[in-house]
């Protein structure tokens, strides 16, 4: 029998202790501020109902407001090893308490007509098993990130999921976000001239006993946290996959947080167009930064906050042009209505989604590359 949520989280507590920018541009920005709203380009009158796996702060907090104001997804089941917070959240969202389930009897699942798709809001060490088993119940999945801790997992989440014919998304929420696609937008036009160098930043202070100290449950330290927002900046924003990696890991503070996983972790990518990439994550200090930054040869982009929940904001500066102001009103939780809606566009639509299972592959592949070259003190060539 599966372990539940709260069986996994206590043994592993107990093993750590744990412009005249020209018109073309305005046709880009008024795509991006549609972006603010709600993905429902086609809606058939059907909305994909989800089951949510995993009550902790990121499921209960911001992914099911984030349906509350969803377009094309409700809220239809829960899975929890906490029967009595699942039946305090299903009473706060209409749900019958029949459409509870537990770690046990999860694949039950199957048998929910109404359930359409999960949302994997686990430990990341809990990914691949629930997202394995979500796809053999028959339903679509939308799985956080990190996709989980090894490339073999993630390489068999995406075959279980194309057996069954199911979707898998992998929760970038940047990747449609309506700042982060401006910025992109951006860059693609040219207006900071070829990108030389970006530099992103992301990390906090984190406090002891949080099951990411757990290296079996989380993979890894800040790097599969947070430090995956970087990997991701760095690809969109270019446009390119790194071609080789080189990165240092340390722990500073010995007071027992970080006996499993990294405090801190600085790399730098190249990239086949000659561009170079600076990137840092911690868990040591919440100073470190959430931030992306663009240097191109005729000027500048710059984004911060970068990776947040709500407020990213940025502009952009080049040599003979106005300043761009990146900044669209994108209340919380409208990232995670967005997310939701736009797997359910891709199952009412029978299209393939734009962050999949192998779009986190890559980013996996990418975190072990950077492990390695830690490990062995050396820079790692990374496939195309």
């Amino acid at each position: 029998m599966a372990p539940t949520r709260r069986e996994f989280l206590k043994q592993a507590s107990s093993l750590a202790a744990l412009t005249t920018f020209a018109s073309g541009f305005a046709a880009s920005t008024a795509l991006a501020e549609a972006t603010a709203q709600n993905i429902s380009s086609q809606d058939s009158g059907k909305k994909i109902g989800y089951c949510i796996v995993g009550l902790g702060r990121i499921s209960m907090g911001e992914f099911m407001p984030g349906l509350r104001i969803a377009k094309q997804s409700r809220l239809v089941a829960l899975v929890s090893g906490h029967r009595a917070k699942a039946e305090k959240m299903a009473d706060q969202y209409g749900i019958s308490h029949k459409a509870i389930y537990d770690y046990a009897n999860y694949d039950e699942i199957r048998n929910n007509s109404e359930i359409d798709a999960v949302y994997i809001a686990l430990p990341n060490g809990m990914h691949a098993e629930y997202t394995i088993r979500a796809a053999k119940a028959g339903k679509h999945v939308l799985c956080e990130k990190p996709m989980a801790n090894s490339v073999e997992e993630c390489e068999q989440m995406i075959a279980a999921c194309k057996q069954a014919e199911r979707k898998l998304l992998i929760a970038y929420r940047c990747q449609y976000e309506p700042n982060t696609l401006k910025a992109i937008e951006v860059l693609r036009s040219g207006y900071v001239g070829n990108i030389l160098n970006v530099q992103a930043a992301f990390g906090f202070n984190i406090k002891p006993g949080e099951w990411r100290l757990n290296k079996k449950m989380a993979g890894g330290g800040p790097l599969v946290d947070v430090g995956v927002y970087c990997i991701q900046a760095c690809r969109y924003l270019t446009g390119e996959e790194p071609t080789e990696v080189q990165a240092f890991s340390s722990v500073v503070d010995q007071d027992g947080r970080f006996n499993e996983v990294e405090e801190n972790l600085v790399w730098n990518f190249c990239f086949p167009s000659g561009a170079v990439a600076n990137c840092a994550t911690s868990y040591g200090s919440n100073f470190i930064g959430n931030e992306a930054r663009v240097t191109g040869s005729k000027g500048m982009l710059k984004m911060d906050p970068a990776y947040s929940y709500t407020g990213i904001r940025g502009g952009a500066k080049a040599q003979g042009a106005q300043p761009i102001d990146i900044d669209i009103s994108d209340p919380n939780p409208n990232q995670f209505a967005r997310e939701a809606d736009y797997l359910a566009e891709c199952i009412l639509q029978n299209k393939e989604p734009k962050t999949n299972g192998e779009e986190g592959l890559r980013d996996e592949r990418i975190i072990t590359a950077i492990y390695q070259s830690c490990a062995e003190g050396r820079a790692v060539k990374l496939n195309a």
